[in-house]
């Protein structure tokens, strides 16, 4: 498997500091991304999302065949380990209460992809042209899109746009979305904090994934634009391209940038 990937994040043009944490991390084997967007106020946001990218990295590096339905297994309970933990810190200490953070997570391997997902992060996948949400966000506005009551367009702009309904720490169990599919030769994922997708639209982000410039300088632009659109959150952003799925991958080495 031969990827080539940047990863870059971002404070923004209104936050103090930044509660988004990343993880990319990928061999000739298979890869891992992680996005997350932490709350609970500065510090305490930020520990959030990093215990979640630290937990769910941790319990998946062992994890050598992705192919299997033991990865969707160990992807979940990873997810729920986070959970457990952040939940337990918000318990003893005071200063913590309130805290949680997003969690989406790309596993990528032996030809397939698997998917955790919390919150209201996201993962896209660009395929053949079309370029799709797989993740589906965990929050207010997509309820009600869901129900019939709100347009796709009009949740972009409800004032209610980040409140999310599932969230990694906020209480003592939650049920992550695990998904998974196969990987094909010329495959783009995008995963990505609302800091970005609140921001820039789906059509923008997609502009941006087809032009021929390099996974890095995708992800400076779309940084760049959100901020100068309003940079009001924390921005972050993953691009994986996927170049080969090939079995024999002994000389093609991966390329990881930050």
């Amino acid at each position: 498997m031969q990827l080539s990937v940047a990863a870059g994040t971002d404070v923004g043009r209104v936050r103090a500091g930044n509660e988004d944490s990343l993880y990319a991390d990928a061999d000739q084997e298979r890869g891992l991304f992680i996005v997350a967007d932490g709350m609970g106020g500065h510090a305490a946001g930020e520990i959030a999302s990093e215990m979640a990218v630290q937990i769910v990295a941790r319990e998946l590096a062992a994890l050598d065949d992705v192919s299997s339905d033991h990865a969707l297994a160990l992807m979940a309970e990873a997810l729920r380990l986070a959970n457990r933990a952040i939940f337990e810190r918000t318990i003893v200490e005071a200063d913590k209460q309130g805290m949680g953070t997003t969690a989406s997570c790309l596993l990528l391997g032996q030809s397939h992809w698997v998917i955790g997902h919390i919150g209201d992060s996201r993962i896209y996948l660009l395929r053949d042209g079309e370029f799709r949400q797989v993740t589906k966000d965990h929050s207010y506005v997509q309820e009600q899109v869901d129900a019939g009551f709100l347009t796709p367009e009009q949740a972009r702009y409800h004032p209610y746009s980040n409140v999310i309904t599932r969230c990694v720490g906020a209480n003592a169990h939650v049920e992550p979305d695990i998904l998974r599919g196969e990987l094909r030769a010329g495959d783009v994922f995008l995963l990505a904090s609302d800091g970005l997708t609140g921001m820039v639209d789906d059509a923008h982000l997609k502009r941006l994934m087809e032009t021929r410039g390099s996974p890095g300088r995708q992800v400076d632009a779309m940084i760049n634009d959100a901020n100068r659109r309003g940079g009001l959150d924390n921005i972050t952003a993953i691009v994986v391209q996927v170049l080969t799925v090939s079995a024999n991958t002994g000389e093609h080495p991966v390329a990881v940038h930050g």
